[in-house]
C-alpha cells in the first residue's frame, strides 16, 4: 500500500458551493460551521462562493442572518467577526424549486452570474442537504438542465446526504436516477462517520503498524464489536424515525461503513478507487442470512418510558408523530459473518440503540485467550481480555487490554489498560466533522465517500433483517426501560456464543 508523505494540506480550487436547503437544520448546524472552520483554518479556495437555494424569494441580507445565527449557536470555536463576515459576504439566495423545473433554468443562469463576479471559473459543488425525497428530483433537474455537465470550463460534483435509500430496491433505483446525470466520479455520497478523526486513523492503525496487520485475522481475532449507544431519544423526529427505525437509519451507513474498515483487505494503493474497492468487496462478503436465521441472529427492541440521570423519557409510542402501536425498532442488535479468508469463523456484533444509559461509539477488538496451562494456578476470571479498542464518541482514542504482574514477590497476574487519547497528543481544535469531508469534496478526493457498489451491499445485507422483522410485527420487538443497557435478549446473542459485549449491554 502506498501512503503520501505528510504534506501541508493545498487550497481548493476556485469553486461555488450550492447548497439546497440553505434554510435547513443540517445547513445551521453542521455545513456553515464546518465552512466557518476551514475559513479559519485558511483552508478555503481563494475565490470561493456560496449559492444558498431556497424555494421561496429570500432577500440576501436576510439568508446571511439567519446562517450567522446558526454559526454563533452551533460553532465550535469561538466565532471571529472578521473571518464570519467574509464568509457570509459570499452568500447570495438563489430561488429554485424541484416542483417548479423552469426555475432551475434561473439557477444556472444565477451561478453563470456569480462565477463572473467571484471568479470562480466554473467549478460548482452541488450539496443537497435536503430530506431524501428530494434527492432524486434534483439530481434529475440539475441533469436535465444541463448543470451537471462536466466541459472543459470547470467540475462538476454532487453531495448527497444519506439514507441513501430505504432498502436495496430504492437504493438501486436511486443509483440508477443520479448516475443517469451524473458519472461516479462526480457522486459524493456523504457520511458524516466518516469524518471523525478516530475512523480515518483505523487505516493507519492497521496498514502503518507491523504490529497489527499480521494478527489482524481468524487465527488471532475471536470477534468484533462494533457499538453505537445513544442517549437521547426520537426527540422531533418521530415522523422521520417512525417510517425508519434504528436498523435502517444507522446500520448500512454508519455501523457497516466502520465494519468495511476494520474489515477490508489492504488496498493496493491509498487512493480512492482503491480503497472504495476493498470497502465494497468486504461488504459483498457478508454472508446471506435466510430470514429463519436473521430472526435468530439479531435482537430489536423498543424504548418504554424511564429516566436518563436526572431526566424523565416519555415512552417511544409516547413521541410526537409516532403511532401510537409502532412496531418500529429503537435498538437493534445484529451477529453477522463474513465469507473471505481473513475472517472465516469470526462473529461480527454489531448494535446500536436510542434512550440508553451512555452515550457510546467504539469498536472492540477481541483477541483469542492465550494458551492458559503456565499460569495454571491463576483462576481464569482474573485474566483481562485481550481488546484493542477503538473509541469514537464521546473520547476519540484507542486503548488496548492487556496482562502483567501485579508488583510483589508471587506472580500474581491482573489485567491493565494503555490508552491513547487524540485530545491527550494533539491539539487538534474541536470540529463538526463535516470540516475534512467538505474539503475533499472541494480537491475531489472521495476517498472517503460511498461508491454505487458499497451502498447496495450494505442493503443486500440488511436485507434478510428488514423482511423477517417486518413479517414477525410485534413478535420479537422487545420493550427495554428508557435509560437502561436495552434488551437483556441482546447480552444472550453473545452469551450462546460463550462472549459478551464489553462494558455490559
Amino acid at each position: 500500500m502506498i501512503v503520501p508523505v505528510s504534506r501541508r494540506p493545498a487550497r481548493p480550487e476556485p469553486c461555488c458551493l450550492v447548497i439546497f436547503g440553505a434554510t435547513g437544520d443540517l445547513a445551521h448546524r453542521l455545513i456553515v460551521p464546518a465552512l466557518y472552520n476551514l475559513a479559519e483554518q485558511n483552508l478555503l479556495p481563494d475565490r470561493f462562493c456560496v449559492a444558498g437555494v431556497v424555494r421561496t424569494d429570500m432577500a440576501n441580507d436576510a439568508l446571511r442572518d439567519s446562517l450567522l445565527e446558526g454559526l454563533r449557536r452551533f460553532a465550535t470555536l469561538p466565532v471571529d467577526q472578521a473571518i464570519a463576515q467574509k464568509l457570509f459576504g459570499c452568500v447570495t439566495s438563489v430561488t429554485a424549486d424541484a416542483a417548479d423545473p423552469p426555475s432551475f433554468d434561473h439557477l444556472g443562469a444565477e451561478l453563470e452570474r456569480l462565477e463572473q463576479s467571484s471568479g470562480t471559473r466554473g467549478n460548482r459543488l452541488f450539496y443537497l442537504a435536503t430530506p431524501p425525497a428530494a434527492f432524486a428530483p434534483i439530481s434529475r433537474l440539475l441533469g436535465h438542465s444541463g448543470l451537471l455537465r462536466e466541459t472543459g470550463n470547470g467540475w462538476r460534483r454532487l453531495i448527497i446526504e444519506k439514507p441513501f435509500g430505504t432498502d436495496l430496491a430504492s437504493a438501486r433505483a436511486l443509483n440508477s436516477d443520479i448516475l443517469k446525470v451524473a458519472t461516479e466520479h462526480q457522486i459524493y455520497r456523504i457520511d458524516h462517520y466518516l469524518g471523525k478523526e478516530t475512523v480515518q486513523n483505523i487505516l493507519v492503525l492497521r496498514f502503518a503498524n507491523g504490529m497489527f496487520e499480521p494478527i489482524w485475522n481468524r487465527n488471532h481475532i475471536d470477534h468484533v464489536q462494533i457499538i453505537v449507544d445513544e442517549t437521547l431519544g426520537v426527540g422531533h423526529r418521530g415522523s422521520f424515525y417512525d417510517s425508519t427505525g434504528a436498523l435502517r437509519d444507522m446500520v448500512p451507513n454508519h455501523l457497516f461503513q466502520l465494519l468495511a474498515l476494520v474489515a477490508m483487505e489492504p488496498p493496493s494503493r491509498f487512493d480512492a478507487h482503491s480503497v472504495r474497492t476493498e470497502k465494497g468487496d468486504v461488504l459483498s462478503a457478508i454472508q446471506a442470512q435466510s430470514e429463519e436465521e436473521a430472526l435468530s441472529n439479531s435482537v430489536r427492541g423498543q424504548y418504554s418510558a424511564g429516566r436518563i440521570g436526572d431526566t424523565a423519557l416519555a415512552a417511544y409510542r409516547d413521541s410526537a408523530n409516532v403511532a401510537t402501536d409502532s412496531t418500529t425498532e429503537t435498538y437493534a442488535a445484529l451477529k453477522l459473518a463474513i465469507d473471505n479468508w481473513r475472517w472465516a469463523g469470526v462473529p461480527f456484533y454489531l448494535r446500536t440503540g436510542k434512550a440508553l444509559k451512555a452515550k457510546r461509539t467504539e469498536i472492540a477488538i477481541k483477541f483469542k485467550q492465550a494458551p492458559f496451562a503456565m499460569f495454571s494456578c491463576t483462576p481464569v476470571e482474573r485474566l483481562a481480555q485481550n481488546y484493542l479498542v477503538i473509541g469514537i464518541e464521546p473520547t476519540e482514542g484507542i486503548a488496548l487490554q492487556f496482562n502483567t504482574k501485579v508488583p510483589g514477590p508471587s506472580v500474581t497476574i491482573d489485567g491493565v489498560e494503555m490508552t491513547f487519547r487524540y485530545k491527550d497528543y494533539f491539539k487538534a481544535e474541536p470540529a463538526t466533522g463535516y470540516e475534512t469531508l467538505l474539503y475533499d469534496c472541494m480537491i475531489g478526493d472521495n476517498i472517503l465517500f460511498q461508491r454505487a457498489d458499497g451502498v447496495e451491499a450494505g442493503w443486500r445485507a440488511v436485507e434478510p433483517f428488514i423482511q423477517a422483522w417486518r413479517q414477525a410485527g410485534s413478535q420479537g420487538l422487545i420493550p427495554y426501560a428508557a435509560g437502561s443497557d436495552g434488551p437483556a435478549a441482546a447480552r444472550v446473542l453473545l452469551e450462546r456464543d460463550g462472549r459478551s459485549w464489553r462494558n455490559g449491554g
